[in-house]
């Protein structure tokens, strides 16, 4: 008994100071405190590369919290503070964290068959196939249904097809998420836009809303609401004394491997620091860490484009990221990674990638995942490649990588080795 009245003082003692050391701002107004970089002791002369990189990668808003408090906000072009962009997937975390406020109010569980919300027959799968997918499913990615069909963001019965069991295969399938929406709307008798307002948005000051794009749900909002729920997720559900999300298991299971096949997926959310990941549109599972260069306890909120809400509980830090980017890539790991590298060096930390390293000139391949064609940015003098298969087959070789043709090459990993006089870098690709 003493043992678990020690256990639960050191968790209450755990929260207590991670609150007492977080700033939260006032839940109206444009008030928010700010730290300088200089107050952390942070290399102040790398500010200008990240900034700079950012903007070069058609960023529209970015904003760097440590402790609570803004100490880099940046805006490009027209965009300004109180301009309105969407979150694309990043908004399936909150969706997510919505999920787990309904929970703990008992107006459904994640554990009841989704059939139980949505009604039988919503998807055109047998019934005994129907009756295995559940709300946790939908959560986790793994319904089972196929994310193969020619629109995999319909929610139609007909697109909403048998391919496996429920719980026996991950896949990124943007249609049985979306049918989350309708899950909430029946367990609370209110509209999703609604219940977020009334449980997250008044109480954290957040503005924004989901808005239909085709079958697709859109949270648009300006960026400091994005920021606002980075710091919510940061605190673990707590805003400034006030516990919106009390259920804890919950938020454990959200922000931890949820089921046994991508390693770095949750509750509709991003982990970094495992021993493998799955990427949208893939069935191969990836050996490594999701973004190298993040620190492993990093969790994310990550969509199309570059939408990026990233969370470092260890360090009490939070990034948002809002613009475009040129590929269009589902979920873009590779920016998210890049833009670590140069936050890493403002921060002063030299352990992953040396300071003398030209890192607004470094190669970056992309689109990634490819699909016909690579390409290679930031190149400034000529450079040979190789690119193999995870067998170690040489299937290219050669200075004129942009004029390969990929087309025929399976769905899978891959590695474009690039060599100039100056180095040689190794990335891992994906078709």
């Amino acid at each position: 008994m003493k043992h678990i009245l020690l256990i639960f003082l050191f968790s209450f003692i755990e929260k207590s100071l991670l609150s007492q050391n977080l700033y939260f701002p006032p839940t109206t107004g444009n008030t928010w405190e700010t730290l300088s970089p200089a107050s952390l002791g942070w290399c102040q002369d790398k500010i200008d590369s990240l900034l700079n990189y950012l903007g070069q990668e058609n960023t529209k808003a970015f904003i760097l919290l440590k402790n609570g408090k803004i100490v880099i906000e940046k805006y490009y072009g027209t965009f300004t503070q109180d301009s309105l962009w969407y979150w694309a997937s990043a908004g399936k975390t909150l969706t997510g964290f919505t999920v787990g406020i309904a929970q703990q109010e008992g107006l459904l569980s994640i554990n009841n068959l989704s059939s139980q919300y949505l009604g039988n027959d919503w998807t055109s799968c047998p019934s005994a196939k129907e009756d295995l997918i559940t709300v946790k499913h939908q959560l986790s990615m793994t319904s089972g249904l196929d994310d193969g069909v020619p629109d995999p963001h319909c929610t139609i019965d007909t697109c909403l097809q048998y391919l496996a069991d429920a719980g026996t295969r991950w896949a990124y399938h943007n249609g049985p998420y979306t049918k989350l929406d309708g899950v909430i709307a029946t367990a609370t008798g209110q509209s999703l836009n609604a219940y977020i307002a009334q449980k997250i948005k008044i109480p954290t000051g957040m503005t924004g809303a989901f808005y239909p794009s085709g079958f697709n749900n859109v949270f648009v909002s300006k960026a400091r609401s994005m920021a606002r729920f980075g710091l919510l997720l940061l605190n673990k559900g707590n805003w400034n004394g006030n516990q919106i999300l009390t259920d804890t298991n919950y938020f454990h299971q959200m922000t931890n491997t949820a089921q046994n096949y991508n390693k770095s997926y949750g509750y509709l959310c991003w982990l970094n620091g495992k021993a493998s990941y799955m990427v949208p549109g893939l069935q191969a599972v990836i050996p490594g860490s999701l973004n190298p260069h993040a620190p492993n306890d990093m969790y994310a909120a990550m969509g199309k484009n570059g939408q990026f809400i990233n969370v470092v509980p260890s360090q009490n830090l939070v990034y948002i990221r809002m613009g475009n980017m040129p590929n269009g890539t589902e979920v873009p790991f590779l920016l998210n990674d890049s833009i670590w590298q140069r936050l890493n060096l403002v921060m002063c930390n030299t352990n992953a990638i040396s300071q003398n390293t030209d890192l607004p000139k470094s190669p970056i391949p992309y689109p990634n995942p490819f699909t016909n064609k690579i390409h290679v940015a930031n190149l400034t003098e000529a450079a040979a490649f190789s690119l193999k298969n995870i067998y170690g087959e040489v299937l290219f070789e050669g200075e004129n990588i942009e004029n390969g043709d990929f087309s025929h090459l399976s769905a899978g990993i891959y590695f474009l080795t690039v060599k100039t006089k100056q180095h040689i870098q190794s990335f891992k690709l994906v078709k």
